[in-house]
């Protein structure tokens, strides 16, 4: 049976009372612990938190799907390499509705916006959890593949500005962004161009690096991310990145939000 995200609620508040010895015999059979049942053992206010603003109220806002919320989870933790918590969201996806071969594709699309080292430790988790759970090798996306069709006309524009900006003064990262980034990667299968938007968006925000951040958040909305789940989105992010990052991120979201039609 499938569980969803308030099931794993529930979990997640007897995983808090076994931390806090109410059900210390079954401890042990609890592996991983869930967010609250870890915080409980060394700092149990956190657990507090964790349970009742985090899972009690944070994830059943109706903004943003429990999908999205996962997405974007995720991608606050592999671009941060915060490792821990990985198997946890990554098993929590899957139950809400992300494929094994979307995860795959985060992981993939973040080693160019995040850096490769951060990619390789969150497919060190990943393949720990598709191991433990059966997930086949023909699940996930191969390295080569269909690709999406080629947005000429507005991929032009942006190569153009690319080349204004850097070029010739820096040759290989206008290669590499408009060839390897735009055309390749961008036109992968493996996420939907809207998941691929907003995983960018979350990674840009969980970072700090803002200055791509209103490209990259008006090409999400052009895929579909509606304003309403734009905001969710970085509320979100305020508790897995923190609320400096999300905060300073304001103020460019408002203003892509005011000159958007």
């Amino acid at each position: 049976m499938k569980l969803g995200t308030a099931m794993l609620i529930a979990l997640a508040a007897s995983a808090l009372a076994m931390a806090q010895g109410t059900q210390a015999k079954t401890r042990a059979a609890v592996k991983p612990l869930s967010p609250p049942a870890a915080a409980g053992l060394a700092a149990p206010a956190l657990a507090g938190y964790t349970l009742e603003a985090l899972f009690g109220d944070l994830w059943k806002r109706p903004g943003l799907a429990p999908r999205d919320r996962c997405i974007v989870t995720l991608a606050a933790l592999i671009t941060r390499n915060q490792t821990v918590e990985m198997p946890y969201y990554m098993n929590l996806a899957l139950e809400d509705g992300v494929r094994p071969g979307e995860i795959s594709g985060m992981i993939t699309h973040l080693a160019f916006y995040a850096g490769w080292e951060n990619a390789m430790a969150a497919a060190a988790a990943a393949r720990e959890v598709f191991a433990r759970r059966g997930i086949p090798a023909d699940q996930l996306p191969p390295a080569g593949g269909p690709r999406l069709e080629l947005e000429e006309p507005a991929e032009t524009e942006r190569a153009k500005i690319t080349e204004q900006s850097i070029g010739p003064l820096f040759p290989g990262m206008v290669a590499y962004t408009n060839g390897l980034l735009f055309r390749d990667l961008w036109l992968r299968t493996d996420l939907t161009p809207r998941d691929r938007s907003l995983v960018t968006v979350s990674c840009l925000i969980a970072s700090g690096q803002l200055l791509p951040l209103a490209h990259h958040l008006n090409r999400a909305m052009d895929h579909g991310l509606t304003q309403t789940q734009a905001a969710e989105a970085v509320t979100h992010l305020a508790f897995y990145a923190g609320w400096p990052f999300a905060v300073s991120a304001l103020p460019i979201m408002k203003d892509v939000f005011a000159k958007r039609p």
